[in-house]
């Protein structure tokens, strides 16, 4: 690690140190303190190497317990849509099964059990067909979920390429520049090229349908709709795809699917937009993803895949498996999984009920809601929309606080700082507003729109069932403090603190040692031109 061009840290607190390291300790006084052993049995540890003797648990404890207390307060971190909160009683209930491996159907049959009504509860949800078997499975989360998905339909596709005689090996997926990097590692891992539409801030930096249709073409394994995007809450119209995909095939005979990538919209929208049609409804979704330590309210981390009938799941995904006493099968990317977190997932389909998901949707919308109004009668612009309501809603008699008043979308709250404070105040730079908001304890992340939109930047608040009314009040008194006072003379000295440039986050000694050198990885070594950056991800 480095803290300055001249500066050996590790060096440093090397030669502060008293040596010999415990020369002021005699036998008689740790005797005398043996409860109070808190530093000197873990000061001989390594930091970077197994240690050779062990030391005993409470140490461990003690040493892993202080070291964790530097993260961040997860009640306060907004940029994260993973769920940190659960009942005494979930807790519990985990604590129980923490060590069961779900895979083991034989040895465990109940959590199997369960973890097959969970499938049968999101079918239901998500309106599979009667006709037909929906199958799915639990996964370690979004991603897993999403390359089963996605592979999948690449060996459906394989597979009627090849009886009917053409090329088989030049597979590609389309889908917005706004994708989750989930989305990215599916097409870079597994050989499928990505066909990628760009988006625009007037349309929501999210994938219009519209213009997704000039990237299809025979060798198009499927397109992925987001239900939810992760830069603005933004749902894509998983409908108006599907029906200019029907006359695209009525024109062409091309016949493209549809995999929802519902990560966390697939838990928002049947409780908050019952009438919105996105899912299994929808006769050309075959497939949807969700995560249930999202809005599906599990700790991290569980996933979900459905696919709408077991005719959609390739065969060559499935494994029958006879070694752990019985006949089982898998299609998994990974092979042991928890059960604890299936478990965690029944035990909130049963304690909140349907109606207790629809309580926590409206109540996440309504405070989202309100900080979105805050924020767009101020020094920003809101780009996100679920506080506008939406002119095409049918549904007469609703309360002002039903959600089907607004657009659809997560409850997220997506702004900037608007044009006429930039113009007032030109030096003033929005990556501020996050530096200035850690030091009061919320993480509030700011990043580049996706491509289409590249000169926007974003401010994100993601609204999660801890992130209460009082707390969302705290929270906007502190954007509009940090605000101003950036137009003020605070504001000056910020900016001759940072003229200096470099990193201006928090500093994470020891961040560096398990990451890759991007001079062993980078253009360099392949030779290759650098690839440009799509998401929030880019080539290493």
């Amino acid at each position: 690690m480095s803290l300055a061009r001249h500066i050996d840290p590790e060096e440093i607190i090397e030669q502060s140190k008293e040596h010999p390291h415990k020369k002021h300790i005699a036998a008689s006084s740790r005797q005398f303190h043996g409860s109070w052993r808190r530093d000197e049995d873990a000061a001989d540890v390594p930091k970077y190497k197994m240690p050779k003797t062990g030391i005993n648990s409470k140490a461990a404890y003690q040493l892993l317990h202080d070291e964790t207390a530097l993260d961040g307060n997860p009640l306060l971190n907004l940029a994260s849509f993973v769920h940190t909160w659960m009942p005494e009683d979930a807790d519990k209930l985990i604590m129980e099964n923490l060590n069961k491996n779900i895979v083991d159907l034989d040895e465990y049959p109940a959590a199997s059990l369960i973890h097959n009504r969970c499938i049968s509860m999101l079918g239901d949800l998500w309106k599979a067909p009667k006709e037909g078997k929906v199958i799915g499975t639990a996964t370690a989360g979004s991603s897993e979920a999403i390359m089963l998905g996605g592979l999948a339909m690449k060996k459906r596709w394989q597979e009627a390429r090849k009886a009917a005689g053409k090329d088989h090996y030049h597979p590609n997926i389309v889908f917005g520049t706004n994708a989750q990097v989930a989305l990215e590692k599916f097409a870079r891992y597994f050989d499928v090229e990505t066909r990628l539409v760009p988006v625009s801030e007037e349309k929501g930096f999210c994938m219009d349908p519209h213009d997704a249709i000039p990237f299809i073409d025979e060798n198009t394994i499927g397109v992925i709709v987001i239900l939810g995007s992760t830069y603005t809450g933004h749902y894509e119209n998983v409908k108006l795809m599907s029906d200019l995909l029907d006359d695209l095939q009525e024109r062409t005979g091309l016949d493209i699917p549809i995999h929802v990538d519902g990560a966390s919209g697939a838990f928002i929208a049947p409780f908050a937009h019952p009438h919105l049609k996105w899912n299994f409804e929808v006769p050309r979704v075959v497939s949807i993803n969700t995560s249930g330590h999202k809005f599906g309210l599990v700790y991290a981390g569980l996933g979900w895949i459905l696919w709408r009938d077991e005719s959609y799941l390739h065969r060559d995904l499935i494994f029958e498996l006879h070694y752990l006493g019985s006949t089982e099968y898998s299609f998994t990317l990974n092979f042991s999984k928890p059960a604890a977190p299936v478990i965690a997932q029944m035990f909130n389909f049963l304690n909140l009920g349907f109606d207790g998901y629809k309580k926590i949707a409206y109540k996440d919308l309504k405070n989202a809601r309100m900080l979105s109004r805050a924020l767009d009668r101020t020094y920003f612009k809101v780009l996100s929309n679920i506080h506008l309501r939406n002119p095409s809603n049918t549904h007469t008699g609703l309360h002002e606080d039903d959600a089907e008043v607004y657009y659809p979308g997560l409850p997220v709250v997506a702004f900037r700082l608007s044009d006429e404070f930039k113009k007032e105040n030109p030096n003033v730079k929005q990556a501020w507003i996050q530096t200035l908001l850690r030091t009061k304890g919320w993480i509030v992340p700011n990043y580049g729109a996706p491509v289409g939109a590249e000169s926007v930047e974003i401010l994100r608040v993601v609204v999660r069932e801890t992130l209460s009314e009082d707390l969302i009040e705290r929270l906007i008194v502190d954007i509009l403090e940090v605000t101003e006072n950036l137009k003020s003379r605070d504001g000056e000295i910020f900016a001759a603190a940072t003229a200096g440039g470099g990193d201006s986050g928090v500093h994470k000694p020891g961040h560096e040692e398990a990451r890759p050198d991007k001079e062993n990885f980078g253009d360099a070594q392949s030779g290759s031109e650098p690839k440009e950056q799509v998401g929030y991800s880019r080539q290493c």
